[in-house]
């Protein structure tokens, strides 16, 4: 019985160190690999997708971790993930950090690290043009969006009536409505634009002015990863005040739109 004991205590200390080595010092790792490993979207522009010339990964979170890797001195290795994959790859360890239009909540905030904000939007809709005007408009309809999101349990709570498809990505959820299997898609403003901007038939469909939540986006990291998070943190402060971050806000998304006055008197204020 002694020796059960002793085992189990032994296996337990081996669990509890192992959790304790998965947090880890990512900083001094990445910097003495020479690479951070960033999971990113791969299908959503402009904050992740692949260039059709290139065949590479670019947008939005691309270049704001490629400017972090930059600082690190080190190079970068893209991962796609998912809104459901996203924090289990960097809690097993596959990743070091999450680039992948991530809202910031208390819920998440147990489990990883979060940056301070670095994108902010709000959560709206996709529709066709016309069919909605209130949140009355989608009360009993299917409404499509993302495994694993924020905004699937944001609309169950604001639309309570509706039943939520759940998709692996937000396009699938726009093919879904194209096809008038959903009556909307919804998520965060910045990607349904990123969405219909990219859409051939874009003219058939809006995005009513029906918001119903803030949505910062933080950069994940693992939880107790206190050197990498202060370094990250650290950059971005440096990234906002030298203009670099605008430089790439402004690259994206352009100096005279909504998201823009968002990003000016919201993004600070995280700071």
């Amino acid at each position: 019985m002694k020796k059960l004991v002793t085992l189990f205590m032994i296996m337990a200390l081996t669990g509890l160190t192992a959790k304790a080595a998965l947090a880890g010092d990512t900083l001094a790792d990445a910097k003495k690999k020479g690479v951070l490993v960033v999971g990113c979207k791969d299908s959503l522009p402009p904050f992740g997708y692949i260039d059709e010339k290139s065949r590479q990964i670019v947008g939005y979170d691309i270049d704001f971790v490629n400017a972090i890797a930059k600082k690190m001195g080190v190079k970068v290795e893209l991962k796609p993930v998912t809104s459901a994959s996203r924090m289990p790859q960097l809690q097993e360890g596959h990743i070091d950090i999450i680039a992948a239009t991530m809202t910031k909540n208390a819920e998440r905030a147990k489990v990883i690290d979060f940056s301070s904000t670095y994108f902010f939007t709000g959560q709206k809709f996709i529709t066709k043009k016309g069919s909605v005007k209130t949140l009355k408009d989608l009360e009993g309809k299917k409404i499509g969006t993302a495994k694993g999101s924020t905004s699937e349990q944001n609309v169950k709570k604001s639309i309570p009536s509706a039943t939520v498809l759940s998709f692996d990505d937000y396009p699938q959820a726009f093919l879904a409505l194209q096809q008038g299997k959903v009556a909307a898609v919804t998520t965060d403003e910045a990607i349904l634009a990123g969405i219909l901007a990219k859409a051939p038939n874009k003219a058939l469909f809006e995005i009513p002015a029906l918001q119903i939540s803030d949505e910062p986006y933080g950069l994940g990291m693992r939880k107790g990863d206190t050197n990498f998070v202060n370094f990250v943190n650290k950059t971005i402060i440096e990234m906002e005040k030298t203009g670099e971050a605008a430089k790439i806000f402004d690259k994206w998304f352009g100096p005279s739109t909504q998201f823009h006055l968002d990003r000016t008197f919201k993004i600070t204020a995280d700071k």
